[in-house]
């Protein structure tokens, strides 16, 4: 499973860390926003190395959709009602800028990355959800409006359409940026301790350092796993499928997102929560909707990808906390990280030059309020129920009763593993506890992958890595 834009844009191998380094700014991360934050602070005299766990842009970012815009669901309504008028506008000024910024650095740097001009739209079943947005578009002056009808044959109420938005190959645009920074691959940063990063290839210090790794994995300070989950959603690209005109998603669960790639199509959808995907069938689902809706189409491509999800809808942005006053996050960017990836750049390239960039009070990571209780609430009750599960629920099946490509939790010579069966009839046994906080990982049967309901965390069967806060392989049963 692989995207069509890691197969449309090789980007050249760095080599990784050789012993101990000093810089004035260390990135963790080398997605779009660890990169777009590098090239702003090198753009302004910083030296700046870039430590990556494994490839350029081999996490989230070459797993987008790549829509870059200020429309982020029927938010504007939201923002309203919770922080007013000034913060709203805020946002989709900040937000604009960001779409400006990629149009200014494509222009003069000269990149072809396929950048276009497109409207977008957000597609509901809700009309009262409809009007809201459509009354807090008006009252903020946005380029918006209301449309019954979208430009695909998708049910619903009607849309909010914003113009002037833009989509692009993101790939192509990450491997322009990031050719003349420093970037250190196959170099994981094991632990931060004050200005020194101990990684696997050595230490690094820095006088700044920017935690842009899509989920932060230093615990404390921070309590970024109680403030955020995380979820996954599936794309396939089609071909022969009649073309859009614009970007579409829906704004519930259930519900699409269409885009064009040149004379593809990337219908996407079928989102769940992190570790609630024990059935599977979620390709299945979306292959017999495309057939549906695009009826004639080929399927080319198909791929997943993560998304950080805060407990109030914005992202963290800004000093990791108060007792760490050289650390910087980017995280929690929704179903956005185009466009917030953007946003961090600027906030965290003004911050650490000592600028005073007037968005960023809206992002700052140490904000909360009353109104998170309830949402903080429900992501601590999920961690609880994956540590209860770990502790006392029984495996149902035992390693004869799983099929050939299949696996699930099972009672391996007494103990609880994780079981992937291969077409061979392999068997490949994990430790089913999530190395970050000790929560029961869940099989994902789509991905053949282990992952985990409390905090994202995903092992392929092996039990390798994929997708942080974890920051160590599962262990082998025997």
């Amino acid at each position: 499973m692989s995207s069509i834009w890691l197969d449309s844009c090789e980007i050249g191998e760095r080599e990784c860390l050789r012993g101990d380094i000093e810089v004035d700014t260390a990135v963790i991360g080398a997605g779009m926003a660890g990169i777009l934050t590098a090239h702003a602070l090198q753009n302004c005299g910083r030296q700046v190395a870039v430590l990556e766990a494994s490839r350029i842009a081999s996490g989230q970012t070459r797993n987008t959709t790549a829509k870059i815009t200020i429309q982020h669901g029927l938010i504007y309504h939201k923002l309203l009602s919770r922080f007013g008028k000034q913060t709203a506008a805020d946002y989709a000024e900040v937000n604009q800028c960001a779409i400006d910024e990629y149009r200014r650095i494509i222009e003069r740097e000269n990149i072809d990355c396929d950048f276009e001009e497109k409207c977008s739209y957000i597609y509901s079943q809700n009309s009262e959800s409809l009007k809201k947005e459509r009354r807090a578009a008006l009252e903020l002056k946005l380029p918006a409006e209301f449309v019954r009808d979208i430009p695909v044959n998708i049910p619903c109420c009607g849309a909010i359409k914003f113009k002037n938005q833009a989509q692009f190959n993101p790939m192509k645009f990450i491997r322009a940026v990031s050719e003349h920074l420093t970037i250190y691959e196959n170099t994981a940063v094991r632990a931060v301790k004050g200005s020194v990063l101990i990684t696997n290839r050595g230490n690094v210090r820095a006088k700044n350092i920017v935690f842009a790794c899509h989920y932060p994995f230093v615990n404390f300070p921070g309590l970024y796993f109680a403030r955020m989950h995380q979820e996954r959603s599936y794309v396939i690209a089609l071909e022969y499928a009649k073309p859009v005109d614009g970007m579409i998603m829906g704004d519930e669960i259930g519900t699409y997102s269409v885009r064009n790639y040149g004379k593809l199509l990337l219908f996407g959808g079928e989102g769940h929560r992190t570790g609630e995907n024990t059935d599977g069938g979620c390709y299945e689902r979306l292959r017999a909707k495309a057939s549906e809706l695009f009826p004639g189409s080929r399927e080319v491509a198909h791929w997943s990808a993560q998304d950080c999800i805060t407990a109030d809808g914005v992202p963290y942005i800004g000093r990791y906390s108060s007792g760490k006053p050289n650390w910087y996050v980017a995280s929690g960017f929704g179903k956005w990280g185009m466009t917030c990836s953007m946003v961090s750049a600027m906030i965290l390239r003004d911050m650490i030059c000592g600028v005073k960039n007037k968005y960023a009070y809206m992002f700052t990571p140490s904000r909360f309020s009353a109104k998170d209780v309830p949402q903080i609430a429900f992501e601590s009750g999920h961690a609880v129920k994956g540590l209860t599960r770990q502790i006392f629920s029984v495996p149902s099946e035992a390693v004869s009763a799983i099929k050939p490509g299949h696996g699930g939790v099972v009672s391996l010579r007494g103990r609880k593993s994780g079981v992937y069966k291969d077409e061979s009839g392999k068997i490949h046994a994990v430790d089913i506890r999530c190395p970050h906080l000790g929560c029961q990982l869940e099989w994902n049967p789509d991905e053949l992958s282990w992952d985990c309901p409390c905090h994202g965390s995903r092992f392929d069967f092996n039990g390798n890595l994929l997708d942080n806060p974890a920051q160590n392989n599962l262990n082998h049963k025997k």
